[in-house]
């Protein structure tokens, strides 16, 4: 009898706390949002709560472009957001030290009498893809580094409106992008590259200054290529950058770390001290896991400049620019002191105002949601909804039981913040976005937590400086997409916040 006793008040106890302090794993769209109860205004209730918006801008931008990433070099004119113009800056450097060009003992100098000698240098980037107007040629050019800093500060991250000084222009380049699929054969019809940018410096002062340090020929005394710290300073790095005044209207992605990507020095040898082959050596972006003595990481920046147009109050517009960008502020007085409850789904949605220029200047791929903690400047996580199968704590009050952010990242077919399309009451195909932020308002309704103001932004990284310097990638490119999107107010594509739920 004790027994069953006991049973029974453990049962109970279980319930209560069930409905109590676990509502959160009431949640029906954790299998589908297609299952939700259907809103009878009897049992299950609907409401749309307001969201109050203003604009926002990331000033000053502290996104970082490493070296892994694609890079964005070009020049755009946005009628809706203005200009942007974006270079690429990077060391490439021998594959070892000390170096020399050809086999060892080979004599290579544009001075010999035997048929051997430099033939020519081209740079390749390796080619990811574009974003803007490609049916219009991009001229690029290749510029020398002369900047001290830039040469020296290898493992410094360098954020976007980091800019060496330039010098000479060594070559420059016309890129279709229709053409980049072509096959490119180089002299020896053994070697090809597909989906690359080639850029052939003509500047004969700085290719003879190339050559001349090998470290074999000590003709000249220089020795440039005996050791990573003596390359570095005859050698500070090379830049690709939109010429001047811009042509083109768009972004081409460029790859530094992937192994396309090269300065390849082709020069004339004689093969076994026969016949005279053509052959290249390569620089390449280095990194210290080599672990050679004296080998040091290559350095990179990538600058992206935007000179935006007189932006929106958002009351009624949102301009959504992925980083270097533009953000939202989001407020919802609804949720304050909302009464408790069973929420099935609550969500955010976002939609695109049309704009004829997005076909050209496209919406992100993703927009990402998070909140401003009370009375401080700073942001953290949205609380359970980024990812329901994963325990994270937005606050970090125990670092060593939970992470401020979910381990596994964000399950976007949960959380949502993708591009969708869908066909709005005029019959326009527009973009649109939405969040589940169900377990959030549940924890809002039955456990009383603050109503925080929340941030909607296009992010390629985003981080939490007073949890982590560590930057979270997100699913866009650097500089890729922007969105104009309905405020609180728009008649037509309001932002707003929609609650399905039963009453206890």
């Amino acid at each position: 009898m004790q027994r069953r006793i006991l049973s029974f008040i453990i049962t109970g106890f279980l319930f209560v706390s069930f409905l109590n302090s676990g509502c959160n794993k009431l949640d029906t769209t954790d299998i589908g949002s297609d299952l939700l109860p259907a809103v009878d205004n009897v049992h299950t209730f609907a409401d749309t709560l307001s969201v109050i918006t203003t604009q926002g801008v990331f000033s000053p931008d502290p996104t970082v472009v490493t070296r892994t990433d694609d890079q964005a070099v070009g020049h755009t004119i946005d009628p809706l957001l203005g200009e942007t113009t974006a270079g690429t800056y990077f060391q490439l450097k021998p594959v070892f030290f000390p170096y020399y060009l050809g086999n060892p003992y080979d004599t290579i100098s544009p001075f010999n009498f035997y048929g051997t000698g430099f033939d020519s240098v081209v740079l390749c980037l390796k080619y990811k893809g574009f974003y803007g107007d490609s049916s219009l040629p991009l001229q690029l050019d290749l510029r020398e580094i002369q900047d001290l800093n830039f040469r020296d500060s290898v493992n410094k991250p360098n954020d976007v409106s980091t800019k060496p000084n330039l010098g000479l222009t060594l070559g420059s380049t016309s890129v279709n992008i229709a053409k980049l699929a072509d096959t490119v054969h180089y002299y020896n019809n053994r070697d090809y590259s597909v989906n690359t940018i080639r850029i052939r410096i003509t500047d004969p002062g700085w290719l003879m200054r190339l050559y001349r340090l090998d470290s074999i020929s000590f003709h000249t005394g220089i020795n440039g290529y005996y050791s990573d710290s003596v390359f570095r300073r005859l050698y500070n790095g090379l830049a690709v950058v939109p010429h001047v005044p811009g042509t083109g209207n768009q972004l081409i992605y460029v790859n530094l770390a992937d192994a396309a990507t090269r300065l390849e020095v082709h020069f004339r040898r004689r093969n076994n001290g026969a016949a005279v082959d053509t052959v290249f050596n390569s620089f390449v972006l280095n990194s210290d896991y080599i672990g050679l003595p004296g080998y040091r990481s290559s350095n990179t920046a990538n600058n992206i400049a935007r000179v935006r147009l007189p932006l929106p109050s958002g009351d009624q517009e949102i301009y959504l620019q992925t980083n270097p960008g533009t953000f939202a502020n989001l407020k919802i007085p609804g949720l304050t002191g909302l009464s408790n409850r069973i929420v099935h789904r609550a969500e955010l949605i976002v939609e695109q105002i049309p704009d004829p220029s997005a076909t050209i200047f496209k919406s992100p791929n993703y927009l990402y949601l998070d909140l401003k903690d009370s009375g401080v400047n700073k942001y953290k996580p949205i609380y359970f909804d980024l990812n329901p199968s994963a325990s994270y704590d937005p606050d970090y009050k125990n670092p060593l039981v939970y992470p401020y952010f979910p381990s596994s990242g964000v399950n976007n077919l949960y959380y949502g913040g993708f591009k969708k399309q869908k066909i709005d009451k005029f019959g326009n195909t527009i973009d649109y976005y939405s969040f589940n932020v169900t377990k959030y308002v549940q924890d809002i309704a039955t456990n009383h937590r603050p109503n925080y103001d929340m941030r909607l932004s296009s992010p390629f990284t985003f981080s939490y400086p007073q949890y982590s310097p560590a930057a979270i990638v997100y699913g866009n490119s650097v500089a890729y997409g922007r969105v104009k999107v309905g405020g609180g107010n728009n008649p037509n594509y309001r932002m707003r916040l929609r609650i399905v739920y039963s009453t206890l």
